[in-house]
Order: C-alpha cells, then structure tokens, then sequence
C-alpha cells in the first residue's frame, strides 16, 4: 500500500512511519542512526536504510543526508 505525499512523491507504510518519526524527533535531535530509528519502530536497520533514500531524494518538510557508516548508517535531519 502507498500514499501520495508532497505532491508526485509516492511513500509506502514503512517509509511514511519513518517520515512521522523524523517530523517528530528532528525538532529536538539532528543525528539519527538507521538502528536506533528501527529500534523505534520496529524495523531492521537495513530496512530502515533502504527507505530512508526514499524521503532523502524526496521533496519533504525535511532535508535528510547520510552522513555516516560506524555501528549503523547515520542521517543528518534537518526539519
């Protein structure tokens, strides 16, 4: 299942529930590793790695980068 988002930019479930969390989370925190966001959320880092490309090359109220590999894939969110 997929919802439209921001205009053209189609979202499934998981990445949808990760775009919530980064909306919610990133006004206080700006760093965010792909296993601590699957902890959350009860998803696997992988996972959340694969569907966070999705919102990073999307057009969203938030801006995310990858910005570093140690014990997990770290993203930089700017909200």
């Amino acid at each position: 299942m997929s919802t439209t988002t921001a205009g053209t930019t189609t979202l499934t479930d998981k990445q949808q529930r990760i775009l919530h969390y980064l909306r919610e989370n990133g006004a206080t925190k700006t760093y965010f590793k792909s296993r601590l966001i699957g902890d959350e959320l009860g998803l696997t880092a992988k996972e959340v790695g694969t569907n966070m490309t999705a919102i990073a090359d999307g057009n969203f109220d938030v801006e995310v980068e990858k910005w570093g590999y140690s014990s997990s894939t770290t993203w930089k969110v700017s909200a």
